[in-house]
């Protein structure tokens, strides 16, 4: 009965943690250049031996697929709408803009935004973080973004 449990268990180990070399299961690490799971340093050797792996463009190829497939699952409408809700397409504009993108390359801006996002009170976290310069430039941008300015005031 107990080799039946561990079989059943192997067979529904996540793809993500099948060694891409070995197919092992439970492999702990990654590859830091594609993100494929490898369990053990010389099957982290093999896997650099392939080129095609760090092919920067096929790499880039494959980021892409995978946000394409993102925009395929967003939601194109909201069930329960109200009038503060923010419309799906200045949504998409804020996932979009390069200068929201590069505020939150800044680790410290990061360490704000999960602090609201994991605190139990959202609002007063919010506030907070609005006495922070980092936070009020996010802000900013977010409303620069949304907000149906003329080119010229942006």
């Amino acid at each position: 009965m107990e080799v039946k449990k561990t079989e059943l268990a192997k067979k529904k180990q996540p793809v993500d943690k099948i060694c891409c070399v070995c197919s092992r299961d439970n492999s702990s690490y990654r590859c830091p250049k594609c993100r494929r799971p490898y369990c053990s340093m010389s099957c982290h050797h093999i896997h650099k031996q392939d080129d095609l792996l760090h092919d920067t463009e096929f790499v880039r190829a494959l980021e892409a697929e995978k946000e394409a497939q993102k925009v395929v699952s967003t939601p194109k409408s909201y069930k329960h709408p109200t009038e503060s809700t923010v419309p799906m397409e200045k949504l998409e504009r804020l996932r979009q803009s390069e200068e929201i993108k590069n505020c939150l390359k800044n680790p410290h801006l990061k360490d704000y935004v999960r602090e609201i996002l994991e605190d139990s009170d959202p609002t007063g976290a919010i506030s907070r973080a609005m006495k922070e310069p980092l936070f009020v430039e996010l802000a900013d941008q977010c409303l620069k973004v949304v907000q149906d300015l003329p080119e010229e005031e942006k």
